[in-house]
């Protein structure tokens, strides 16, 4: 196996300097003091907000959540929708006249407009889901227009702006995001690539090879979208319910999660095992590692990017622990020799804020008459 490339810490960009300084600013719109653009991460589980505002400042420092409700449906997602809407701008004391558009982003596969895929996904598996127009029912429901962006896409639009900085629309990027789901994004030159129906960068559904993956008595995971053996199948939290989770604890009979009586509520705690240094939670969690490794094998030999990004609630955890997972997916990750040599693996920045963030970034983009906002990297 080659050398994985070269590591850069998440809060630095290239050259080392810090990516939040001014230098690492970016460039995308005309200063208004008076109104304000709101980014919502639309999750499997949680809505997360922010507000970025004309002048390029995110009003909103850490995490903002409240319950998605997408499992019950569009109705109920919509409302959970407003009402995160409403909590944002409460909590950030900004009148809501103020409001001239919402960044909106989800898990896929959705088209570029944001219409859900008429298959469904491990997020939006309620039937009521398929084929369903996320992006104009969301903007009937708020009440002002909506950006959409698939949230693969807007966290690796934002970690892809963060790290370079001003070099940004000179380089390429992929991003790989580990939620309910596994997100993806693909970026070049600074842009998004969407792809003809806009589901390109849909890398948690690429089949990777399992074998040395899956221990021998382990049974081939299974994906939602109905594939077996893509990265999601081992790489999300889906998959530590559904696929990984149920096995190992046949190998761990007297683990204490053996006792919880709801399978999502156990999948929830094996994070926090893995900080913990728990054996059953770190060869969940190796596993995973390993399948995302896998996939950015094959992304490499297609892309060739500058630098990979790995996000998600799989990192949004003790710094010790994050920092093991991300040098597990370069270890498993096998590039070419130059493209060892010049590649950097980095975290996505602000963790399970950066799906808001991008999606407000996608936002303020798109208002009219934009030409020159310096947009923070970080909060305040």
């Amino acid at each position: 196996m080659s050398s994985p490339g070269r590591a850069v810490p998440p809060e630095t960009g290239p050259g080392g300097s810090p990516a939040g300084a001014a230098a690492q600013r970016l460039r995308i719109g005309t200063p208004r003091a008076d109104w304000v653009v709101v980014g919502l991460d639309n999750g499997g589980t949680t809505d997360n907000a922010t507000v970025l505002d004309a002048h390029g400042r995110f009003l909103v420092p850490g995490m903002l959540e409240r319950p998605s409700l997408v499992r019950e449906g569009p109705e109920a997602a919509l409302g959970a929708l407003r009402d995160a809407l409403s909590g944002v701008l409460r909590s950030t004391g900004v009148d809501r006249s103020r409001v001239r558009a919402v960044g909106l982003c989800s898990p896929g596969p959705a088209s570029a407009t944001g219409v859900i895929s008429r298959r469904g996904s491990t997020n939006f598996a309620h039937p009521d889901w398929h084929g369903f127009d996320l992006r104009a029912a969301a903007e009937a429901a708020l009440g002002v227009p909506v950006v959409y962006t698939n949230d693969g896409n807007a966290a690796g639009l934002y970690a892809h702006r963060h790290f370079f900085g001003a070099q940004a629309a000179e380089r390429s990027s992929v991003a790989v995001v580990i939620g309910t789901g596994l997100g993806g994004a693909v970026v070049h030159r600074g842009q998004v690539v969407t792809g003809a129906t806009g589901t390109a960068g849909e890398l948690g559904h690429v089949a990777i090879p399992m074998a040395g993956l899956l221990e021998p008595d382990q049974p081939e995971p299974r994906c939602n979208c109905g594939k077996s053996g893509d990265a999601e199948s081992v790489a999300s939290l889906t998959a530590i319910e559904v696929n990984l989770l149920p096995y190992w604890l046949t190998r761990y009979p007297g683990h204490e999660l053996a006792g919880e009586r709801s399978p999502a509520d156990a999948a929830r705690r094996v994070r926090a095992l893995g900080e913990a240094g728990d054996p059953m939670a770190t060869a969940i969690f190796r596993q995973q590692a390993m399948a995302v490794g896998r996939l950015l094998t094959i992304v490499a030999d297609v892309l060739d990017p500058d630098a990979y990004f790995v996000g998600g609630g799989v990192v949004e955890a003790a710094p010790a622990f994050r920092e093991w997972f991300l040098a597990s997916v370069r270890e498993h990750t096998d590039l070419r020799e130059e493209a060892a040599e010049t590649a950097a693996f980095s975290l996505v920045p602000d963790l399970d804020m950066a799906g808001a963030r991008g999606a407000a970034v996608a936002a303020l983009s798109a208002v009219p008459a934009a030409a020159s906002i310096d947009v923070g990297a970080g909060g305040g």
